[in-house]
């Protein structure tokens, strides 16, 4: 009896054996909370009927941070592992601690995405985060991480990769976010770990701290949808037959109060500004001895407060440094071409993302 040659092995992971064309939730124990019962990680394995590569989804790593749970929600009902090819990992809510509390951090005040690699002895930021890297990531040819503003801020969209990669830019563009931002690697972040592993990694910016919304739920479900089209481990177009040429920045500045007051926004994330541009206005208790906010350089808007009351020195801006405006939206023969004409004129620079910083 010939056997299908195609068809992969089973995948094992903590102990627990997923068939070929089948998925299955698996909980991998991590420790026990203060009432003796076991917390863990919880992931949903969806190992296809053909072969292919092992790529993750994550979110909240910081445990307020829910989109990426919205999204993995949706991804569940999209992907069939009958028609998969490969296997996907999906990490809906990776510190359960924060998530359940509804807090960024973990119980001990630590911030697990400045925890890798971790250790299975140490802290319970740095358990959680060696559990992690041990059954996921050290698993995966690729990840997707999501994250979204801190509590009271609004993050555009937004595609962040290492600067000096042409393979993630590549990914980045399939994945279709309205700015595709390159920054540094952060020493104990998830995409640190992951480039000292030569694990490539998207981590998608989007939406606010406890809140989802709409807009970024879609363009996160569709843009990993395009990623897995694009490395071929499912049939579907990846968007680059009608490439939309992208923003792409890799420098940014915040924008500060001048005083403290209420502030009244006349522009939000995802509007182009330019320097000089009155972005908002803050005044006194009655309204009075208004003081302009400017835009400090032409770019876009790729997150905002979303408190209008503010202390002076209170960040309400973070615009983001783009050059080829003329490109954007553009059709591009390939996406080469794409990548070409949407490169930043300027070295890279550290991003200034206050205390979200990935």
């Amino acid at each position: 009896m010939q056997t299908d040659s195609s068809a992969p092995d089973p995948y094992e992971i903590s102990g627990e054996v997923i068939a070929a064309g089948t998925r299955q939730n698996i909980a991998i124990p991590v420790s026990q909370s203060v009432s003796g019962l076991s917390a863990n990680l919880a992931l949903q394995v969806i190992h296809g009927k053909q072969r292919g590569p092992c790529i993750f989804v994550s979110g909240a790593i910081h445990g307020d941070e829910i989109i990426g749970t919205a999204v993995i929600q949706r991804l569940t009902a999209l992907l069939h592992p009958e028609t998969l090819s490969g296997t996907v990992i999906l990490a809906p809510a990776v510190n359960i601690y924060g998530f359940v509390q509804h807090s960024r951090y973990l119980p001990d005040r630590r911030d697990l995405n400045r925890s890798f690699p971790g250790n299975p002895g140490g802290s319970l930021a740095s358990q959680l985060a060696y559990c992690f890297l041990e059954n996921v990531i050290d698993r995966c040819s690729l990840g997707i991480d999501i994250h979204t503003a801190a509590i009271h801020r609004y993050n555009l969209p937004q595609i962040r990769v290492a600067s000096g990669s042409p393979y993630l830019i590549e990914l980045a563009m399939a994945f279709g976010a309205p700015i595709i931002i390159e920054s540094p690697l952060r020493p104990g972040s998830m995409r640190a770990l992951a480039a000292d592993r030569e694990t490539p990694m998207l981590l998608l910016e989007a939406g606010e701290a406890l809140r989802f919304d709409r807009h970024s739920i879609a363009i996160g479900a569709a843009g990993v949808l395009r990623v897995l089209a694009h490395i071929g481990m499912i049939a579907a177009d990846d968007g680059l037959s009608h490439i939309g040429i992208p923003l792409r920045a890799n420098r940014s500045l915040w924008v500060r109060a001048p005083r403290g007051g209420v502030s009244r926004r006349r522009h939000r994330s995802g509007d182009i500004v330019h320097r000089g541009d009155v972005l908002a206005q803050v005044g006194g208790l009655f309204g009075e001895d208004l003081m302009d906010v400017l835009s400090p350089l032409d770019g876009i808007i790729i997150g905002h407060t979303t408190l209008p009351v503010v202390n002076q020195g209170d960040a309400l801006f973070h615009v983001a440094e783009v050059a080829n405006f003329e490109n954007a939206g553009k059709q591009a023969g390939s996406i080469i071409e794409a990548i070409s004409v949407s490169a930043p004129p300027f070295p890279a620079e550290p991003l200034l993302d206050e205390d979200e910083v990935h």
